[in-house]
């Protein structure tokens, strides 16, 4: 199945039924009167949360939702049917834009929640409704409303406990692979990754998700590379697991690099948790891994997050298995803190007279 994070779509409720215009004409039935019956509402566009989706690839090949309209009035007062809805199926955590892509509608993180986009308009009402005392065979009738349109942007941003980030190469894929029971592409060039992947890891008792995105280079946030766009899918992430290739030219330029594209994406990630770790440590000498090791440290004292989001520093090989339960205990232990500190912020504070 493709990956697709994005798309846009127009969406319609359905009209309202039109009211009827009737007169009872029995036989024997010395007043008949109007019985001219309501039309019915028109159709909701309604978008739910449903399991077993990934992705909004389902939009890519229609763009166009509209709700039924209500039916009309009949007589013998018999009012119309309501139009069905229109279902929108996304999955967990996405997010409802307006057209201009910044005002948020509806952030749907649980499964099974529901929002209406679009309302259906109300059915008219039929000529028995405007019976008087002085009116007693009105020939009119209400037309139903019109429904509601809008272009809204869908847009997708995978909900996991963990994220991976780091440049291109830095062994983010190799890592998700060896942890968990997801089957990344891997490979020995650049851009290997071309979308985000999650996997759950199970380790000491618990279990968290795991997201993978694809690297970030120098000029990220300017579109170079793939750009900084999947970094929207690790916003949600508790704890960002910050993986440097210890066979690279400079470890601590590298991750000063990363650090300043997660600056400039903003929405607070170069404020989350981080764990660093120095990966491929069984590609280098001891040397060179030792020169590494130093040059991170200073890159993580002087351009890291503040000391209370900083994790452990770390040095491991996914691919040797090397320093990975470290990591998992590390970034397990960060999860659990980070759910600590929210259970606590959501307490009520203690009443007192």
């Amino acid at each position: 199945m493709k990956f697709l994070d994005q798309a846009k779509v127009y969406v319609r409720s359905g009209d309202g039924g039109a009211g009827c215009v009737s007169f009872r004409r029995e036989k024997f039935i010395e007043f008949g009167g109007p019985d001219g019956g309501d039309g019915g509402r028109g159709g909701d566009v309604v978008a739910e949360c449903v399991s077993g989706l990934n992705t909004l690839i389902d939009y890519r090949y229609q763009q166009h939702f509209k709700a039924k309209t209500g039916m009309h009035g009949m007589g013998k007062n018999r009012a119309g049917g309501r139009g069905a809805d229109a279902l929108l199926k996304v999955p967990v955590g996405t997010q409802i834009f307006e057209e201009d892509e910044e005002t948020l509608i509806a952030d749907l993180t649980e499964i099974g929640q529901r929002i209406v986009i679009c309302k259906g308009g109300n059915g008219g009402f039929g000529n028995a409704h405007f019976t008087t005392s002085v009116n007693r065979a009105p020939r009119r009738a209400n037309p139903g409303q019109e429904g509601q349109e809008r272009t809204i942007v869908l847009r997708l941003k995978l909900i996991a406990d963990a994220g991976l980030v780091g440049l291109p190469n830095a062994g983010k894929s190799t890592f998700l692979a060896s942890v968990t029971a997801a089957k990344p592409k891997i490979a020995d060039y650049p851009f290997t990754t071309l979308h985000p992947g999650l996997g759950v890891v199970r380790h000491d008792g618990r279990e968290w998700v795991l997201a993978d995105i694809p690297g970030l280079i120098e000029g990220a946030h300017e579109g170079h590379g793939l750009g900084d766009r999947f970094l929207g899918h690790v916003e949600r992430c508790r704890v960002l697991l910050h993986l440097i290739d210890a066979t690279g030219e400079h470890a601590g330029k590298d991750y000063k690099t990363v650090r300043a594209e997660l600056a400039a994406y903003g929405s607070g990630l170069d404020e989350k948790r981080e764990i660093v770790a120095l990966s491929k440590i069984d590609a280098v000498d001891p040397e060179h891994l030792k020169k590494q090791r130093e040059r991170l440290k200073r890159a993580i004292a002087s351009a890291g997050p503040p000391l209370e989001s900083r994790g452990p520093f770390l040095t491991l090989s996914a691919a040797t298995s090397a320093g990975v339960t470290e990591a998992l205990r590390a970034v397990g232990a960060s999860i659990e803190g980070s759910r600590a500190e929210e259970n606590v912020a959501a307490e009520p504070a203690e009443w007192r007279p």
